[in-house]
């Protein structure tokens, strides 16, 4: 089927050279060198996977327009480094962070180098969506900044005193509740379905429901977006790439926000991003999800995802009802005021300290492989 309505694919990337100036000619992309310019904090954003920019870059805007001073920690050869932008001071190596002295940083992922000066913030990656290990308390974060009460409630349950918990609702989402710039290049006058599976081996939707996304494509009058997560393997990748034709169309962004709000239905099977989507009042359809709830519309079966969609279409109050009430109790904030709570958040525990904490445990494995990655044996 040849490629029409679709033929533009949007890709959000850049190349990351080397941090030195020195070294780059004018024809490369360079990033700007930290210059501090005198504020009272400073604030280093730990970034592994692209989904971080999506949490992170609200509070990048807040922090801005509170003086604030801002840098990307970013491995190289992590998935994350294309889409890293050129005025950003990004940091490649231990000793620039240790330079730097930030006061506090901030990760979306469940671990952070213990080594890094400031305090560490857990910010989130996405909503619980039921899969193992979604709340726990590892000894690497010494605030934990969650979404809404359910996420709170289990994190009080388990603190162990060595850190702090507070609900700030989710920086990622305060884009949502404004309409954003780049909604107008997904949209369509038809139904847009936005398929979006998780990574993991055992819960992906992926191989089970590729033909009949394909079926559909050529059956039904809607118009497909793809976004496959930042872990997926190199043959989902192109698998679902070579979809592509006049009813669907492969994405591949650091920010989903734009297709969150274009898209009438979304399908996936466990994943956050189903409660992300949900939020907008909006139906989701979910393939085999490990915790199914009453808010979803479930299946089971591959064959029955086309008759699902037009049921998600067709807008069920029932349904809405449901998903009101369960956005009340993972994410009551609409205001887009998350990434301000956030940092208010910080900075009250950088001006108090955390010497009233007790002491993390030592959890030497997972330290160890932190620093066999980034190349640092120091103690401190």
């Amino acid at each position: 089927m040849m490629c029409g309505f679709f033929d533009l694919k949007v890709i959000e990337s850049m190349s990351a050279p080397e941090i030195s100036l020195s070294s780059a000619s004018p024809s490369q992309n360079q990033f700007l060198p930290f210059v501090s310019n005198n504020s009272t904090k400073k604030y280093l954003f730990y970034v592994t996977l692209s989904y971080a920019f999506g949490v992170l870059r609200p509070i990048e805007e807040a922090l801005k327009k509170k003086g604030h001073d801002i840098a990307w920690f970013i491995p190289k050869g992590a998935e994350a480094e294309p889409y890293i932008q050129n005025n950003d001071v990004l940091f490649q190596t231990v000793e620039q962070v240790k330079h730097y002295a930030s006061d506090a940083v901030l990760a979306p992922g469940n671990y952070i180098p213990d080594f890094f000066p400031g305090i560490k913030v857990q910010v989130f990656h996405g909503f619980d969506s039921g899969k193992k290990n979604k709340f726990n308390i590892r000894g690497f974060f010494d605030l934990y900044c969650t979404q809404g009460p359910n996420i709170t409630e289990a994190f009080n349950r388990i603190n162990d005193g060595t850190c702090e918990v507070k609900e700030t609702g989710w920086s990622k989402l305060d884009p949502l509740f404004l309409e954003h710039p780049d909604k107008s290049l997904y949209e369509s006058d038809e139904p847009v379905v936005l398929y979006a599976p998780t990574f993991s081996p055992k819960l992906t939707s992926t191989y089970d429901l590729v033909e009949q996304i394909r079926a559909a494509t050529v059956s039904q009058n809607w118009r497909w977006l793809v976004k496959l997560h930042p872990k997926a393997t190199k043959e989902e990748i192109a698998l679902f790439k070579s979809l592509e034709c006049a009813n669907l169309r492969f994405i591949e962004t650091s920010n989903v926000i734009p297709l969150l709000q274009a898209a009438d239905v979304l399908v996936s099977d466990t994943s956050s991003i189903l409660a992300e989507f949900a939020l907008q009042q909006k139906p989701v359809v979910a393939f085999k999800n490990r915790r199914p709830e009453e808010w979803m519309i479930n299946f089971q079966e591959p064959e029955l995802l086309i008759n699902k969609i037009d049921f998600a279409l067709q807008q069920d109050p029932d349904v809405l009802a449901k998903i009101e009430q369960h956005c009340a109790h993972i994410h009551p904030y609409r205001d887009g005021g998350s990434s301000r709570r956030v940092i208010n958040a910080i900075d009250d525990l950088i001006d108090s300290g955390i010497g009233h904490f007790k002491r993390k445990p030592l959890n030497l494995v997972r330290r160890f492989k932190i620093r066999k990655k980034l190349k640092y044996f120091g103690i401190r």
